[in-house]
């Protein structure tokens, strides 16, 4: 169970695909990377554009945020990513005991995401139902509030949002009559 949290967790969702990334499946097959992408060009038939993609320079710096990887270490080159058709595809490039193992847990966690997502479990759902009453029950309750307070008291609610309005108005508004303060420079 916990190899197939693992692997799991190296599910990402990237152009509105579940997928895996070359070196997280080249870990798990316990190959280098450049051994699985060249075992992938060499047949790069069995691989159209559904099956596997390479990531975009914006997509990859999306997904190194949320790795925390440093700019020093890790890839040089845009992964593939390989979505649960690619990753199948796979299994019959990567032709050892250990892919063939991989493999399998691999299409058992895909699965086990999509029962997950279809699925979702019941109490997470009560707690989101409770959750948002009680969101609508304090709304409603601020806003009563609101509804109950007498004309003076709206009146000057008004009179402190306009003040505060032309506040922000004239803030926005600079004195451009006089000279900045700094240094110039003269290589612009």
């Amino acid at each position: 169970m916990m190899e197939l949290q693992r692997i799991q967790n190296k599910i990402y969702e990237i152009r509105g695909q579940k997928v895996m990334l070359d070196f997280d499946l080249a870990e798990m097959y316990q190959v280098e990377t450049r051994v699985l992408n060249q075992a992938v060009k060499r047949n790069i038939k069995r691989f159209p554009p559904d099956f596997m993609f390479q990531l975009t320079t914006d997509e990859w710096e999306i997904l190194k945020s949320q790795f925390v990887i440093s700019s020093w270490g890790g890839t040089r080159k845009l992964p593939f990513a390989f979505t649960e058709q690619g990753l199948a595809m796979l299994s019959g490039v990567l032709n050892s005991d250990i892919a063939i193992q991989v493999n399998i847990n691999i299409m058992r966690a895909f699965v086990a995401v999509r029962q997950l997502i279809a699925n979702p479990p019941v109490d997470r759902v009560g707690q989101l139902e409770s959750q948002m009453q009680e969101l609508r029950n304090y709304m409603e309750e601020v806003f009563a509030d609101y509804n109950d307070i007498n004309d003076d008291t709206r009146m000057q609610l008004e009179l402190i949002n306009q003040t505060l309005a032309e506040l922000q108005a004239n803030n926005m508004k600079r004195d451009t009559s006089r000279k900045p303060i700094g240094f110039k420079n003269y290589n612009q």
